[in-house]
């Protein structure tokens, strides 16, 4: 259902200042923001108000409101308690990869490779990262531009697995060369 009173609201890390997600609120659902310190919105899906985290517990504690230059959008500034994304991505702006293997760990379907990886354990997926490591090494060193970004893809597919495996977001690695780069 969708309504004409309806704000659309990036919702960003107070933290890392990375996107998290885009929803819509009304008046009621900023009203509850306000009261609880815990972003509330609209479901234009369900059409009703919906608690961000009532259901998984990944809350999303707001720090600060502000409104757009022309007062039609807002930002709210919050702190996660958990991954805000309903796939499991710390955000819905993951990269598309990213999205498909937490999907593929969520709803966990029949004959996929990511599934039979994940139910392998983290040790199936380090192998795999090793193997393609040496794959991509050796067609870097030696091979066609057209064989290495295939391996290169192999990896980076795997290093998502294992992410994957581990209970890690691709957020931890960026923030990790963050800090060295500022170093």
């Amino acid at each position: 259902m969708e309504r004409p009173d309806l704000t659309p609201v990036v919702v960003q890390d107070a933290d890392s200042g990375r996107v998290l997600m885009l929803a819509y609120t009304d008046e009621e659902a900023r009203r509850r923001t306000r009261e609880t310190g815990e972003a509330w919105f609209w479901s234009r899906s369900r059409g009703e108000l919906w608690h961000k985290g009532g259901t998984s517990g990944n809350t999303l504690a707001v720090e600060e409101i502000r409104d757009d230059c022309d007062g039609d959008a807002l930002l709210y500034r919050v702190r996660p308690a958990g991954p805000t994304c309903h796939t499991g991505a710390e955000s819905c702006f993951a990269p598309w990869l990213w999205r498909v293997v937490t999907q593929r760990q969520a709803e966990r379907p029949e004959g996929s490779y990511v599934v039979s990886l994940l139910d392998a354990g983290p040790g199936a997926a380090a192998q795999k990262v090793g193997e393609e490591g040496v794959e991509a090494a050796l067609a870097g060193a030696a091979e066609s531009d057209e064989r290495l970004v295939s391996e290169l893809a192999d990896l980076w597919f795997h290093t998502y697995v294992l992410l994957a495996a581990r209970g890690l977001d691709p957020t931890a690695v960026e923030n990790e060369l963050r800090r060295r780069h500022a170093s």
